[in-house]
C-alpha cells in the first residue's frame, strides 16, 4: 500500500497520527512550546521560519486541538499558544525524539540539555520517562533541565507553563 499526501483515511494510529504533528515544522513548534515559548515572534524567532508558514502551522495545530490560542493583549491584538492536555501528552513522544537524537544522531560535543527529576535531581531515563536514582516515573511537571555539554542556545523550561482557563468573553 502506497502513502499519499494525506493519510487520514489509512487505518494505522502512526498515520493518524501524522496527520495531526507529522509536518517538521510542527514537531519543532512542539518542541518549543514544551520549553515554554508561547508567543509567535518568539517561535519565529528561534526556529528561523517563515511569518506565512508558521501561521499556517501553529494555525493547524490550534485546530487539532494541540495548542491554544489566547489572547493576552487586546491594542495591539496578540495572542499566545498554550499546550492543551491533548498537547501535553505527545511529552512521551517528544523526549523519545530527544532520545533518539541523543543516542543515533549526537553533536560531538554531547547532549544540548540533561533532563532530571525535580523530586531527587536523579537523571532520566528518556526512552522510559523514569528516573535513573530513584526509580520513579517522572511525569511533565517533575522534570527539570539544565545545560548539557552540547548546549548552544537558549535553556528554556522543559515543562508544562502553568494552564490558564481559557480567556472570557
Amino acid at each position: 500500500m502506497a502513502l499519499h499526501n494525506d493519510f487520514a483515511d489509512q487505518n494505522c494510529s502512526v498515520a493518524r497520527t501524522l496527520e495531526v504533528i507529522g509536518e517538521r515544522w510542527s514537531l519543532l513548534i512542539l518542541r518549543d512550546a514544551f520549553l515554554g515559548v508561547r508567543r509567535f515572534d518568539q517561535f519565529q524567532s528561534r526556529l528561523g521560519i517563515s511569518r506565512n508558514v508558521l501561521t499556517a502551522r501553529l494555525q493547524h495545530l490550534v485546530e487539532q486541538g494541540v495548542l491554544r490560542r489566547e489572547q493576552y493583549s487586546e491594542r495591539p491584538p496578540r495572542s499566545e499558544y498554550c499546550l492543551t492536555s491533548r498537547g501535553r501528552d505527545l511529552y512521551p513522544v517528544i523526549m523519545a525524539m530527544v532520545d533518539f537524537g541523543d543516542r543515533h544522531a549526537p553533536t560531538p560535543a554531547g547532549p544540548p540539555r540533561i533532563f532530571t527529576h525535580k523530586g531527587c535531581g536523579g537523571l532520566l531515563d528518556k526512552r522510559h520517562l523514569r528516573c535513573e536514582k530513584c526509580g520513579e516515573d517522572v511525569p511533565l511537571r517533575e522534570l527539570a533541565q539544565e545545560k548539557g555539554p552540547g548546549f548552544d542556545g537558549p535553556i528554556g523550561t522543559f515543562g508544562p507553563v502553568e494552564e490558564r482557563a481559557p480567556a472570557s468573553g
